[in-house]
This record gives structure tokens, C-alpha cells and sequence, in this order.
């Protein structure tokens, strides 16, 4: 009599690091890719202006407001979301292909994103990301190059409000000043738990 032991589910996950902005939801990113995580990193449709340190392609596709609408009116887009006065997006090409192929798949979102994508994919995993505490968080957005005593202002209003919605999340994890590997430790143990549950998450792609 032969036993198959060969009962851990094979499902992709669909991921979601979020937070307020400011808190470091890029260089987790940054981190997972430089340690070659195997997962397909979804780049963002966005209509704001590059960073210096930004590349086309890599961090987002830059696109004019009108290119955005045009992919709206297609329907290319899983979930959109004005942000500050421009538009971000996900791509809805690159995610069903990455699930079809297997491949989990992650994106950064802001919360507003997030929140959107819980109700498309009720099985995403969505992690928020906090700094260890408020002194910490307004040194990361008064270093920020272009920040005006207006946009932190807003970046205020818009943080209180999000902390407000972190019950729609699964994880939290905190990114220290100086202790990002320790957070991107946490993400990568989340998600290799998540593949040893008994009762998958399942995503349609």
C-alpha cells in the first residue's frame, strides 16, 4: 500500500504590502528583489512625475493622465486610485498572467488600493507596513526631496485616516530606521507560512 505524503497545497498568493506614505512599502520591495524572492513584482501604472531615484519600467510605468483614462476606459486595470492629485493603477495583464503561470504575485498599494483589491480578491494577503513611531515617520517625509509644509500636511490628514482601517489587513509589520532587513525577514516568514496552510487563500485569476 503506497501513502502520498504530497498534501501541501501548490496555490498562488496574491500579495499587498500597504501603509501610510513614508513608511518604507518601496524599500521592502527593494529588498525582496535584491534577495531575488521568487515572486513576480507588479509594476504600477502611475501618472505622477519620476523620482530621481525612479525608473521607467522598474519602479513604475510613468504615463500621462490621458494614457491612464484610455486604460481605464479598456478596462486594463484591476483597481485605480487617485493619490495626491495624480492617478496610480495596477495592470491587469501582468497579474493574470504571473497567477496563471503559478507565480505568487506582490504589489505596493496605498491603503485606498489595498482596500479595493480585499473586495475584488477576498483571499489576498495584505500586509501594512508602519514605522516604529511618529518621530520616525515625519524624519522619513521631511528628508523627502519636492515635500512642501502643504503635501506633509496632507500626508497627515490622509495617514490618520488609513490607521483607521487596519483591521481590513491580515499582517502588521514595523520597518525600524536601520532595521529594514528585520522587516523584510517578517514579510518573507509570512508569506512562506501562508504556503503551508492547510486551507489555502485561492486568488482567480
Amino acid at each position: 500500500m503506497m501513502i502520498n505524503f504530497d498534501i501541501l497545497p501548490h496555490k498562488p498568493l496574491m500579495i499587498v504590502i500597504s501603509g501610510p506614505s513614508g513608511v518604507g512599502k518601496d524599500t521592502v520591495i527593494h529588498e525582496l528583489k535584491r534577495r531575488k524572492f521568487p515572486i513576480h513584482f507588479v509594476i504600477t501604472a502611475n501618472t505622477r512625475a519620476p523620482r530621481t531615484d525612479e525608473r521607467e519600467g522598474v519602479d513604475y510605468f510613468f504615463v500621462s493622465k490621458e494614457n491612464f483614462l484610455d486604460m481605464i476606459a479598456r478596462d486594463d486595470l484591476i483597481e485605480y486610485s487617485p493619490v495626491y492629485n495624480d492617478f496610480k493603477g495596477i495592470p491587469k495583464a501582468q497579474v493574470v498572467q504571473a497567477l496563471e503561470s503559478g507565480m505568487d504575485v506582490i504589489m505596493r498599494l496605498d491603503v485606498q488600493g489595498a482596500e479595493k483589491i480585499r473586495k475584488i480578491y477576498p483571499d489576498a494577503l495584505l500586509i501594512f507596513i508602519v514605522p516604529e513611531n511618529e518621530k520616525e515617520w515625519f524624519l522619513r517625509l521631511k528628508t523627502r526631496a519636492g515635500e512642501t509644509p502643504e503635501d506633509l500636511e496632507l500626508r497627515i490628514r490622509t495617514a490618520q485616516m488609513e490607521l483607521g482601517k487596519v483591521h481590513l489587513f491580515d499582517y502588521v509589520v514595523v520597518n525600524s530606521r536601520g532595521k529594514l532587513e528585520d522587516a523584510v525577514d517578517i514579510v518573507t516568514a509570512i508569506i512562506t507560512a501562508e504556503h503551508h496552510r492547510t486551507s489555502p487563500r485561492s486568488i482567480s485569476s
